[in-house]
């Protein structure tokens, strides 16, 4: 019987919100003038309940000619400070804690201007509007009153809408932590009624916060909810990917997979309110990517207002986005170039449409073509080069080595050539992780790159007359750039399977495209010429188990729904990625996510001999050739299953 009585009440007042909701959904905004008018109605009220009061406990009869002439002072005084407040502007269902401040600003300066007007009239005519008491009582009374019909208004709409609005088909959601960002999330959530979603309340990782309420909703302990996820209506948890490490991440993901929850991904604050936005379910680079490195945007931009900026390989994964990213400062020029020229127009477009003030130049062009990058310079004369053209896929680089040396090798020695001898201001070249211990051609190249990039500004070291900074970044695999791997099994995913992975123990180090060019922008900040930035990118993955992920997160079964295939290592790919020799050590930098790499130093003229020998042997196309005296620059070159292990001395 007690049973039946507590679903009879819940049935009662869900058919009340109902018909509050019925009622209120097409009830009109309120015009700013009726919101100043009630307002003004208000302050009457109050006031006439504090100039009774006053004088009742004086027992003084109110004239009513003197009590309308004190009144009408009262209204014109208050209704001024309203017009110069705008306390009627807002939508009274949407009042917030501004809203109540304004209302408490301007009943406070009318009543401090009253109280003055109130001296004058005492010393001049012997006559008060009020006493100090009266005054008092006033403000407090026409605050609340004020205050409290806006939250009246505001609670019954907000009870409606939570109450009912989409309630029965409506998604029991649960948001992971409980920071002002989630809840503010939280109340942008609530206020869209187009979202499938309705919040049953928050995870937090602190105990303090747990067993509390926000917002009306439940605060639950991590641990203890994990334990048994199931022990809460629950279809779905809400995370934002930027404000959790990677491990923690992985945690939830995996607790989600576990009790078929769906795990969703929330857009920031600030693109919710530019436009409507769907919560999208959690994808693979969420989960590996990790909280955002903090960089110093106010010492870039300063180095970078009004300069000219060359951004070669610009239409690339890396490139473009440096080129986003470098577009939010305010730079002089930006230069483009590369030599893909359907993806360097669509990044012109883009440009065009989302940052209108830049001035930017589109350049078709190859990093190769010495004449060509020479006369670029000349033209515009760039301070900072952010050099990312570059061949980057391992299979295929294998098979052509000739061209692996003339763009990754011959074109950054033709690009930091022109950036010193047009003395720009820093020259910022991208390696990889491929170029440590290279088992294939071209991380080879990359590392061939690295040496005459790094030799270069050491011979340049105690020569006066040159001011440029030359500086490598280095750091691994970048999620979703053209051609990795995610993208790949995503599509494998799509078309029902298999998907192909080279071993069952291969793994890789992961970082976003963000991150990768945050590292690349800070490195070209502090960095004072021949280091060799690293990036810390935490712990490995493997890429079976990212498969495995992926699959599950798509809704399916390894190996059941969705076959994995083992395929073998591909030429000159190998188990494990490094950022460093074994005989490198590092050093800690400003940012404890950077490191600078001392990296072994060899000597400029020599180098020159060997790069020379080396692009005109591979203008000739031979192959076997050049990639002999690859492996005579680095001799910790060591081919695996290639071709070119025959080289190797056994």
């Amino acid at each position: 019987m007690e049973e039946e009585g507590v679903i009879m009440k819940i049935n009662w007042i869900t058919s009340v919100a109902a018909k509050i909701h019925a009622t209120l959904k097409g009830f009109p905004y309120l015009p700013k003038r009726l919101i100043f008018l009630i307002d003004l109605l208000m302050v009457t009220l109050a006031f006439s309940i504090s100039y009774w009061i006053c004088y009742d406990l004086l027992h003084v009869k109110i004239a009513i000619d003197v009590f309308l002439f004190k009144l009408a002072l009262c209204l014109s005084v208050t209704g001024f400070f309203f017009f110069i407040f705008k306390t009627y502007s807002g939508i009274l269902r949407y009042s917030s804690f501004m809203d109540a401040l304004r209302i408490f600003a301007a009943l406070f300066l009318a009543n401090t201007v009253l109280i003055g007007i109130n001296k004058l009239l005492s010393i001049y005519y012997s006559h008060s509007i009020l006493s100090w008491e009266g005054f008092f009582i006033n403000f407090e009374l026409a605050f609340s009153m004020i205050f409290f019909s806006r939250m009246v208004v505001k609670l019954l709409f907000d009870f409606a809408r939570t109450s009912y609005s989409k309630k029965q088909e409506s998604i029991p959601l649960l948001i992971y932590g409980t920071k002002p960002s989630n809840v503010g999330l939280a109340k942008l959530m609530i206020n869209d009624e187009h979202l499938p979603y309705r919040i049953v309340g928050f995870i937090s990782q602190d105990w303090d916060v747990a067993n509390k309420h926000l917002i009306n909703q439940p605060v639950y302990y991590r641990d203890t909810l994990f334990k048994d996820l199931s022990s809460v209506n629950a279809k779905a948890i809400l995370i934002n990917p930027e404000e959790l490490e990677r491990s923690e991440k992985q945690m939830i993901a995996d607790k989600c997979l576990q009790y078929k929850i769906d795990l969703l991904s929330a857009p920031s604050i600030e693109a919710w309110k530019g436009n409507r936005q769907e919560l999208k379910k959690v994808r693979i680079e969420d989960l590996l990517g990790r909280i955002p490195i903090q960089i110093d945007l106010e010492s870039i931009e300063k180095n970078l207002n009004g300069k000219t900026v060359l951004i070669t390989g610009a239409a690339g994964s890396i490139g473009s986005e440096i080129v986003r990213q470098v577009c939010r400062f305010e730079v002089g020029v930006l230069l483009i170039c590369d030599i893909a020229e359907s993806p360097l127009h669509e990044l012109s477009l883009e440009i065009k449409d989302k940052f209108p003030m830049i001035r930017f130049v589109p350049i078709v062009g190859n990093v190769t073509n010495y004449d060509q990058m020479k006369l670029m310079f000349e033209c515009y004369k760039p301070h900072y080069i952010y050099h990312a053209a570059a061949y980057k896929h391992v299979p295929l680089m294998e098979a052509h080595p000739c061209e692996a040396v003339m763009t990754n090798v011959l074109g950054s020695r033709n690009i930091v050539d022109l950036a010193l001898f047009y003395h720009a201001e820093a020259f910022v070249m991208i390696s990889t992780d491929k170029a440590v211990n290279p088992t294939n051609v071209m991380g080879a190249s990359k590392r061939i790159a690295e040496i005459y990039v790094q030799s270069l500004s050491k011979y340049k070291t105690n020569d006066a007359s040159c001011t440029t900074r030359i500086i490598t970044t280095r750091f691994g695999n970048v999620l979703g750039s053209n051609g990795s791997v995610i993208p790949r099994f995503e599509n494998q995913i799509k078309q029902g399977g298999p998907v192909t992975v080279t071993h069952p123990d291969i793994i890789r180090y992961f970082m976003t495209i963000p991150e990768a060019c945050r590292l690349v922008l800070e490195a070209g900040n502090f960095g004072k010429g021949g280091e060799v930035f690293i990036f810390d990118m935490g712990e490995s993955v493997k890429i079976k188990d990212l498969a495995e992920k992926m699959v599950r997160l798509s809704g399916l079964q390894p190996y059941k729904d969705i076959e994995i295939k083992f395929t073998g290592l591909r030429p000159g790919e190998k188990l494990h990625e490094e950022l460093l020799y074994d005989k490198e050590n590092v050093k800690p930098t400003h940012n404890r996510k950077i490191k600078i790499g001392s990296v072994r130093e060899y000597d400029y003229q020599q180098v020159v001999v060997q790069l020379d020998q080396l692009i005109e042997t591979a203008r000739t196309c031979d192959k076997i050739e050049v990639v002999r005296l690859m492996k005579q620059i680095v001799p910790e070159y060591i081919s695996q299953n290639s071709e070119y292990e025959k080289l190797d001395h056994k």
